[in-house]
C-alpha cells in the first residue's frame, strides 16, 4: 500500500485543469478534495496581442511561461486565421514541459526549455539578446523577474498580457469537504495561494492546520511562506507530475497529521 492511500488531499487548481491530478491522485488511493480557487479567462481587449500576431515576423523569440499563455496566443492566432507556420523563422522558448508540450500539440516545437523550469532559469540559454526584440505573452499579473531580465541583458521584451487568473468561487459543498479536514494541501501557483487566503479569510491557516503543505515550486513556496504557511514539500521537477512524485517520497503526512 503506498503512502497516498485513503489520504485527503486539497486540490487548488482551476477546475479545467485540475483533471490530470485528480486521476494521478484517485489511481494512488487518495481522497482528492477538490476546491479550486482560481479561474483562467482570456482577456476581451485584444487589440495589443493581434498587432503583435500580426506583426510576428518583426520579433526574434517569443517565450511563453504556461500552457494557459500558449492557450489563449492559440485563440487569438486562430482568430486571426493564422495557424503554426506563422513561427517560421522564429525563436520559441517555453518554460517548463507541460509548456513545451503544449506547443507541440499546436505544431511548434520549442527552440529552447530549461532545466529549471522558472522564468529567471530560461535566459542563459537563449544566447546573446542583445537588441533583440521578444515578446511575452503572459497572465495579466505575471511576475516581472524575466521581463527585467532581459532588459538586462540588452533585450527589447515585449509583455502583453492575454489572459486573466481570476479568484474562483467554490461551491458550499466544495466548502463542506475541506472543513472535514486534509491530510495535504496541493498548490500549483503563488495564485493557488494568494486566493486561497482571499477566498477563506482568517479561517485559512486554521483550515490547513496539521496539513502537509506542498508546493510546485520555489515561487510557489515563498508566497506560501509569505502568507504563513510552513512549505513541506517542493518538488525537484517543478510540474503537476514532479508533485505526485514528492508526495509518493517524501510525504511526511504520518509526523503532521494521524487523524481527520
Amino acid at each position: 500500500m503506498n503512502n497516498l492511500s485513503g489520504k485527503r488531499v486539497l486540490v487548488t487548481r482551476p477546475r479545467a485543469q485540475a483533471a490530470a491530478l485528480i486521476d494521478r491522485l484517485t489511481a494512488l488511493g487518495a481522497e482528492p478534495v477538490v476546491f479550486p480557487t482560481i479561474e483562467i479567462s482570456a482577456l476581451e481587449e485584444t487589440s495589443l496581442i493581434d498587432q503583435a500576431i500580426t506583426n510576428l515576423g518583426a520579433y526574434q523569440w517569443v517565450i511563453f511561461t504556461s500552457v494557459n499563455g500558449v492557450s489563449a496566443f492559440w485563440q487569438r492566432l486562430t482568430a486571426l486565421g493564422k495557424g503554426s507556420n506563422a513561427f517560421v523563422g522564429i525563436q520559441v522558448a517555453a518554460i517548463g514541459p507541460a509548456t513545451a508540450q503544449a506547443l507541440m500539440e499546436k505544431g511548434v516545437q520549442p527552440t529552447f526549455v530549461p532545466d529549471e523550469y522558472v522564468a529567471e532559469a530560461i535566459l542563459p540559454g537563449l544566447g546573446d539578446v542583445g537588441g533583440q526584440r521578444v515578446l511575452l505573452p503572459c497572465a495579466e499579473i505575471a511576475r516581472k523577474a524575466l521581463v527585467e531580465a532581459l532588459q538586462n541583458h540588452g533585450a527589447l521584451p515585449e509583455e502583453i498580457a492575454i489572459y486573466h487568473t481570476l479568484p474562483s468561487h467554490p461551491d458550499s459543498q466544495a466548502l463542506a469537504e475541506l472543513e472535514k479536514g486534509v491530510d495535504i494541501a496541493t498548490f500549483t501557483s503563488s495564485s493557488t495561494v494568494q486566493n486561497f487566503f482571499a477566498l477563506l479569510g482568517g479561517r485559512a491557516s486554521d483550515l490547513l492546520k496539521g496539513a502537509v503543505i506542498a508546493c510546485i515550486g520555489p515561487i510557489t513556496a515563498e508566497t506560501a511562506q509569505k502568507l504563513g504557511l510552513a512549505v513541506d514539500i517542493v518538488p525537484k521537477d517543478y510540474t503537476v507530475d514532479g508533485l505526485v512524485e514528492a508526495l509518493l517520497n517524501d510525504n511526511p503526512t504520518n509526523s503532521k497529521r494521524n487523524t481527520l
